[in-house]
């Protein structure tokens, strides 16, 4: 369940609200598309601002919709490690299928300190778990010698990465145990990723072409490199362009564009300035989304 090509979808919002209505014809479009798995209350998901109770609610939700026909895995990170243990807790109660937690933000712990705060939740809740490594977010990344370290943990299956660094990636697989998976973090990268020996993305650009994105990992999982360098090249312009103003600001301008959510963010995140969203409307163009 931790291959291919696997959406970190956003929480769509109404006057405030966590808005189910869209949310619910978001994850049945991505469904009908292809995904193979679909992560909330992720960063795409603003878990940042979520209340506890509002981000139970998002993973009870996904769960209900989804109805097991793909895989949920719950963004379940803090940088509270009391915190994300309760939520990884409750991802398991509630029936997902994995838990993705991200390294500890502005606390910057030590490679110890990161160690024991994922095997203390690794060694508590009985759930596959994916580390998250996104050090532009965090101010600190996990060192591969640390991953490699984690991997001897049953459940803990593999690390979304998101370090920009293919390096870092060649070294974590070069550390780790054959079945333990690496998935890019970062749309751009995920060609690259794969082909040093990652197994997909957790994407944010699947949120508009979950189709194209698909096509392109699977492409890749198949050994078939012509046809997956094609659409990375197809696709490299809009995975940019979904990066020119903090994730998920552009994304979000994106489906609003495409008529499928309010324009509505959680302050601190703002809506995309005009000029962004001029830009998107001629990417969307571009690639035929909108007329």
């Amino acid at each position: 369940m931790f291959t291919g090509s696997i959406v970190a979808i956003v929480t769509p919002f109404k006057d405030g609200k966590f808005d189910r209505e869209s949310f619910k014809n978001l994850v049945e479009f991505q469904i009908s598309n292809g995904t193979d798995a679909i992560v909330p209350v992720g960063c795409t998901g603003e878990a940042a601002t979520l209340t506890h109770d509002e981000h139970k609610e998002v993973i009870d939700y996904t769960l209900e919709i989804v109805n097991r026909r793909v895989p949920v895995i719950a963004g379940t990170g803090s940088n509270s490690t009391a915190e994300a243990l309760e939520l990884t807790r409750y991802a398991k109660k509630a029936g997902c299928d994995g838990a993705l937690i991200i390294t500890p933000y502005y606390n910057k712990p030590v490679p110890e300190g990161l160690y024991r705060h994922y095997k203390t939740i690794a060694e508590d809740v009985d759930i596959p778990i994916l580390l998250y490594n996104v050090p532009s977010r965090t101010g600190i990344s996990i060192l591969p010698e640390t991953v490699a370290k984690l991997a001897e943990i049953k459940n803990i299956v593999g690390i979304k990465e998101a370090s920009g660094s293919l390096d870092q990636v060649s070294k974590i697989i070069s550390l780790c145990p054959e079945d333990f998976v690496v998935l890019s973090g970062d749309d751009s990268m995920t060609l690259p990723i794969m082909a040093v020996g990652g197994k997909g993305v957790i994407s944010v650009a699947a949120n508009i072409v979950p189709a194209l994105v698909k096509e392109m990992v699977h492409a890749a999982l198949l050994g078939n490199w012509a046809e997956a360098q094609k659409m990375h090249i197809k696709l490299f312009n809009l995975f940019k362009a979904l990066f020119i103003e903090t994730n998920p600001i552009p994304v979000k301008g994106c489906l609003y564009l495409m008529g499928k959510i309010n324009l509505e963010l959680r302050m601190p995140l703002t809506p995309p300035s005009e000029k962004t969203m001029n830009e998107l409307e001629n990417i969307l163009k571009q690639y035929r989304l909108i007329s």
